[in-house]
């Protein structure tokens, strides 16, 4: 399931910045949580959080439907 979210993140914000080639996420698991990190280009770090930080909101709340229906909590984290 989580190779799905990734692969679903990776799609969203590739379509959003400028240098698509420099997305990336990887996945830290815990026991209650996981944990993805997005890692993306400086300059597109705006664009993918979006005014007010609606982009990364809505990209956070598909996250967060998707692992209460396999009962996990999905955490996004951008890093630079």
């Amino acid at each position: 399931m989580s190779d799905n979210l990734k692969e679903l993140v990776v799609y969203i914000v590739q379509t959003l910045v400028d240098e698509p080639g420099q997305v990336s996420v990887t996945e830290v698991q815990g026991e209650q949580a996981v944990i993805l990190e997005l890692h993306v280009a400086k300059n597109d770090i705006g664009k993918v959080i979006g005014k007010q930080g609606r982009i990364v909101k809505a990209i956070r709340l598909l996250l967060g439907a998707a692992g209460a229906k396999a009962k996990k909590r999905i955490v996004l984290e951008i890093i630079e």
